[in-house]
Formats: C-alpha cells, sequence, structure tokens
C-alpha cells in the first residue's frame, strides 16, 4: 500500500453523477497518479421489455458494506484514491446507476482494483432491484446471478 493514506469518497442516493467532474476530482492533480480506471453501469432496457428499474436500499448501511468492500481493495493494491457512487430510486433505461473510478501510480493496480470493486457490489451491497415491466405487468424483484458469485469467488475473499 502506498505511505499516504488513500482517499476513499462513497456516495448513495437518487442523484445523477457527472462522470468527468468525478474522474477529475479524484485525479485532482495529483502527481503521483499515473492511471485513472472506471466503470460507469446504465440501465438496460431488456429488449423493450424494460421500463424502469428501482433500486432499494437502507441509507448508512449501503454506504458503509460499500466502503468495506473500497478498503479491501485498499489493503490489496497500492491505491491512490476511489470513488463509488451508486443511484438509488427509480432509474430509466440509459440513465446511469453506478459508477467506481481508481486512481494508482500503475493501471495494473487500478485496472485490478475497478474490477473487484464491481464484482463485490455486484454480490455485496444491500440493494435491492425491482423491475418496472414497459407493457405495465407487475413485474418483481430480481433475483441473485450465479454468474455475479462466480465472478466475486476469482478473487478468493470469503467476504
Amino acid at each position: 500500500m502506498n505511505a499516504a493514506t488513500p482517499r476513499i469518497t462513497v456516495r448513495v442516493g437518487p442523484d445523477d453523477f457527472d462522470v468527468g467532474a468525478e474522474i477529475d476530482a479524484l485525479q485532482a492533480g495529483d502527481p503521483a497518479v499515473g492511471a485513472v480506471t472506471s466503470f460507469v453501469g446504465y440501465c438496460r432496457d431488456e429488449g423493450g421489455r424494460l421500463s424502469a428499474l428501482e433500486l432499494e436500499y437502507y441509507p448508512g448501511m449501503a454506504e458503509a458494506e460499500i466502503g468495506r468492500v473500497v478498503s479491501e481493495a485498499v489493503a490489496r493494491w497500492p491505491l491512490l484514491a476511489v470513488t463509488v457512487i451508486h443511484r438509488g430510486g427509480r432509474i430509466k433505461p440509459g440513465e446511469r446507476i453506478v459508477l467506481v473510478v481508481v486512481s494508482s501510480s500503475h493501471r495494473d493496480a487500478a485496472f485490478a482494483a475497478c474490477d473487484y470493486v464491481m464484482d463485490f457490489l455486484k454480490t455485496r451491497a444491500p440493494f435491492w432491484k425491482k423491475e418496472h415491466p414497459a407493457d405495465r405487468s407487475e413485474g418483481g424483484w430480481v433475483e441473485a446471478k450465479a454468474h455475479d458469485d462466480a465472478r466475486a469467488e476469482r478473487w478468493g475473499d470469503k467476504g
């Protein structure tokens, strides 16, 4: 791990975010930064089937668990800063849901940590997703996916 404590930002809420502004704020002219990686997740329309996705969460609990995931990444790789923003509420297809931005002196650490954080956001962050179909039928809660669990298991963490 680097000598300085990495800057960690975690935000959860209904508000959209500006990806470029968040990346600029994370890098903030730090001359030690050699790499910044990011992931932006969007709401899909599932081939026109979905009109919206509703994400429910417990304020405080969601931020704490995301913070734990980020702390695990910081312990694993030499990171300079990490920002995670996750939206909640009703989100329409094409709208942003999640942003993970990681900076490090080297790209390998930044890529790996960004991937790690996303894998564990999918499996550990306490969000519940409900689909709202375009045909206005009842919809329902989205079940956890075995693929997401398998991706997280590759890191060898027990979580």
